[in-house]
């Protein structure tokens, strides 16, 4: 699309039932030797090819380094981000076989995989240890109104969680609250920029069989609302683990017109395997 970045791939990540998903714009610098992009080219790239997100691939022997950038700048960590890269990197592979690989972002390598299904890929891979602590109470009674709910209503369920970079995460009674909700962006902002926080996930209550949707506003990063947010969707699993539900199935993007959907599952010690439908576009 542009001389900068001529070997941009966008991959929609987290698709739901084939459609929807989250572009993300895949830039294999492995192409490109001796042309690796500066910081700022990087934050350029997210809105020249028309997405939230962007990230960079490039080979160090057995393992494969990913960059996470938005508009605003890089973020230690991306799952729609790695699933898009799992996709384009098994869709180069070619073949029919499970593509696996080593990741590494900043100074942790971990395993991710990606099996073919027809024109896409299921992809998943391991978001790395989530911690958890209550909110303090300052940090609900000024992200909570940004978000029109009351700090004085809202339920014990709000927590503070990690995977990477802290980001709150919200409690609502129903689908119907969630699609309801218009925050004060700006107010979020300056919340989350205050304690460091990502943003805020608000999520509806689970069904039985874990099926849930949520939504992500992230606007200290560029992002007033996510369509898909893997790792987020990492810490609530890891959350809702204590309350004996191991899989979940979270729909996002409605609100935005692009239905995703994320799946997460807890095994022992509360580790998490996230995953995804992905679909590389043709360049």
């Amino acid at each position: 699309m542009t001389a900068a970045t001529p070997y941009a791939t966008v991959v929609r990540a987290c698709l739901r039932g084939g459609a929807g998903g989250s572009p993300t714009a895949v830039v294999m610098e492995d192409d490109t030797p001796g042309a690796r992009l500066d910081d700022e080219q990087r934050r350029r790239v997210p809105a020249a090819w028309g997405t939230s997100h962007a990230v960079y691939v490039r080979r160090a022997g057995e393992v494969t380094d990913l960059r996470f950038f938005t508009s605003e700048g890089e973020l230690p960590a991306c799952g729609h981000g790695t699933v898009a890269a799992l996709a384009l990197l098994a869709a180069r592979e070619g073949g029919e076989r499970t593509y696996r690989a080593a990741l590494r972002t900043g100074r942790r390598v971990f395993t991710g995989r990606a099996e073919r299904a027809g024109d896409r890929f299921t992809a998943a891979f391991d978001p790395g240890r989530v911690v958890l602590r209550e909110p303090a109470a300052e940090e609900r009674a000024l992200v909570l109104p940004a978000l029109g709910l009351d700090p004085d209503e809202a339920g014990p369920g709000t927590w503070i969680a990690g995977v990477g970079r802290e980001r709150v995460l919200v409690p609502v009674p129903t689908r119907a609250a969630l699609a309801a909700l218009t925050p004060d962006l700006d107010g979020l902002r300056a919340a989350c920029d205050r304690f460091g926080l990502l943003g805020a996930y608000v999520h509806s209550a689970p069904t039985p069989e874990g099926v849930l949707a949520a939504r992500m506003f992230a606007p200290s990063i560029g992002v007033p609302e996510d369509i898909a947010n893997a790792n987020s969707t990492a810490c609530l699993a890891a959350h809702l683990a204590g309350r004996g539900i191991t899989a979940i199935a979270v729909d996002m993007g409605d609100s935005l017109g692009s239905p995703a959907t994320v799946t997460a599952t807890t095994g022992p010690g509360r580790t998490v395997e996230l995953g995804g439908t992905a679909e590389v576009l043709p360049r």
